[in-house]
């Protein structure tokens, strides 16, 4: 099943569940402890950011063990850069028109 980036990153309890994992790899019981909400909704959240790329699951007897994907967050952070580099040099744009061509002043210093 295919997810929209943004749409699964839009939850807050997603994100909260990305940040408690970003220090490292943490079981469904921690996590529910962490985020403060009940266990169906935890593996719920859970499912939907893996399906999504954004964490791995390690089964271990009992226990299920959940971390990060660096991948999708490296495809994010590239795409960001493009976006952000296209917006400063729409923006330098704007201010060479805004500014206009100086002309320096009789004293040989712009106005």
């Amino acid at each position: 099943m295919a997810h929209d980036v943004f749409a699964v990153l839009a939850d807050p309890t997603r994100r909260r569940l990305l940040q408690a994992l970003a220090s490292g790899e943490r079981s469904v019981n921690d996590l529910v402890r962490r985020v403060d909400i009940e266990q169906p909704g935890v593996s719920r959240h859970l499912r939907i950011l893996q399906e999504a790329g954004f964490v791995t699951v390690r089964p271990d007897a009992q226990r299920r063990w959940y971390s990060l994907r660096r991948e999708p967050f490296e495809a994010l952070a590239e795409w960001m850069g493009g976006v952000v580099q296209e917006q400063a040099e729409r923006l330098q744009r704007l201010a060479n028109l805004v500014e206009g061509p100086h002309r320096p002043g009789p004293s040989g210093r712009r106005p």
